[in-house]
């Protein structure tokens, strides 16, 4: 990995392997539908969303078949033309099952998305444009699927002066905001132009680490006159997490923000440069999200690559239509440092769903290693980009005292970027520690 120290940076972190060069230079491809498409209507932060179709009823290509249930809640669209088969529960990546919509798209459905009603920036209000950006159904496309106009509302009493495009992309393997920055230079700053719009903030910058040099000058090149004066492209230092709210605040601003608090406490909102480019794309037009770009990638995949992938897909026909090796055995949605293993292909491909990454039984076996005592070396201390004791923390979880990792040791502050766990050399899980405890004082909290 290319380490460059001239640029920007916040102080800790880790330098996993990169493993982006196979995807990086490969173009966006687009996927065929699936025979079966599975929509879940809790595919985001928030409450599930609310169907508004019936079984057997026939939909097109982008029509809304479910509303949002409250401000905490986005619209889903049919990623294709097809026939409602059936409304009800299916697996989930969590492990968990869904209410889901079943939609069997027709054998000619085409890749036609009917006009909406448009939201044009120059005249819209903030008020209508998160209702725009809630109606598209957009939600963070870097992973988190929070819904992106929660996340634009600025509260009451508060302001923000910086709005920052998360383009850093700095989970290993993973090359889709990448390709991204190169094909959808257009969408991303229209999409800039209503974020400015609807967060009244008059300074926008682009993040993005210096393994993506051709998409920064590609970006910095396609300013337009417009916002020239006010946005700028800034090149940072590879590292893991840079891509973290709070990391990349910390590193572009240098502002912290406070524990338990959120970006704009900083006076700065992060929205990731795909999310950026969805809004840039769907609301002159009016539409919803139907697709989105994943990298399928990893030792276990035989035509590597970025596609456009309609919402529902299933991963086992996705990994079809990707190839896989005979002894593949582990795959993950998102990168391998903060995505989860699945223990299923029958799960869908959702608004969240930012990379499938495969290994074989050789790379699996690799990383499997004996867990030995903690040897107090202080390699967590000195990686954990927030300043906390994961040492201490990973003692007391062992011991089950979770009151007093929250309450002493700010349990959850943690944001599980598994920087700990990857330099720990007695290979002691400590981020599943953390989330095991995190789990445990919430289902106490909520009885």
């Amino acid at each position: 990995m290319s380490v460059n120290t001239k640029f920007k940076s916040f102080p800790h972190g880790v330098h996993p392997p990169e493993a982006k060069t196979e995807t990086s230079a490969m173009p966006i491809r687009r996927f065929p539908f699936a025979p079966v498409m599975i929509i879940p209507l809790s595919q985001h932060a928030g409450k599930p969303a609310k169907p508004i179709v019936k079984e057997g009823q026939e939909v097109a290509r982008g029509q809304k078949i479910a509303e949002p249930d409250g401000f905490m809640s986005v619209a889903m669209h049919a990623p294709a033309s097809g026939t409602i088969k059936r409304i009800n529960w299916a697996p989930a990546s969590n492990g968990k099952m869904v209410m889901s919509i079943y939609l069997q798209p027709f054998p000619a459905s085409g890749q036609d998305v009917a006009e909406g009603t448009p939201c044009d920036w120059k005249t819209a209000t903030p008020s209508e444009i998160l209702n725009a950006i809630q109606d598209a159904g957009i939600v963070g496309l870097g992973g988190a699927a929070f819904p992106t106009h929660v996340k634009l509302k600025i509260p009451e009493g508060k302001s923000a002066d910086t709005v920052i495009i998360n383009g850093i992309e700095c989970e290993p393997f993973l090359t889709t905001d990448h390709r991204v920055m190169l094909e959808q230079t257009d969408d991303i700053f229209m999409g800039i132009r209503y974020l400015m719009k609807v967060t009244g903030v008059q300074k926008c910058i682009i993040g993005i680490e210096s393994n993506k040099l051709d998409a920064a000058e590609r970006l910095r090149n396609a300013i337009p006159a417009d916002l020239a004066g006010n946005t700028t492209v800034e090149v940072l230092t590879v590292k893991y997490p840079q891509g973290a709210e709070k990391m990349l605040i910390k590193a572009l601003l240098n502002r912290e923000v406070p524990s338990g608090g959120l970006p704009v406490d900083v006076q700065a909102v992060v929205i990731n440069v795909a999310t950026t480019a969805e809004i840039g794309r769907l609301l002159p037009h009016g539409r919803g999200i139907q697709e989105r770009v994943i990298t399928i990638t990893g030792p276990g995949i035989t035509k590597k690559g970025n596609y456009l992938i309609p919402i529902g897909t299933p991963l086992r026909y996705a990994l079809e239509q990707a190839g896989v090796k005979a002894d593949v055995s582990r795959v993950f949605l998102g990168g391998p440092m903060m995505g989860q293993s699945v223990s299923s292909l029958d799960i869908p491909i959702t608004k969240g769903t930012s990379g499938v990454v495969a290994f074989t039984e050789a790379e699996t076996a690799s990383t499997q290693q004996k867990v030995f005592p903690c040897i107090k070396c202080a390699y967590c201390v000195d990686a954990c980009p927030i300043f906390l004791n994961p040492s201490r923390l990973g003692m007391l979880a062992k011991n089950g005292d979770y009151e007093k990792m929250m309450e002493e040791y700010h349990l959850f502050d943690c944001f599980e970027c598994g920087s700990c766990s990857y330099v720990c050399p007695s290979h002691i899980p400590l981020v599943q520690y953390f989330r095991i405890a995190k789990g445990v004082l919430r289902e106490k909290k909520a009885s």
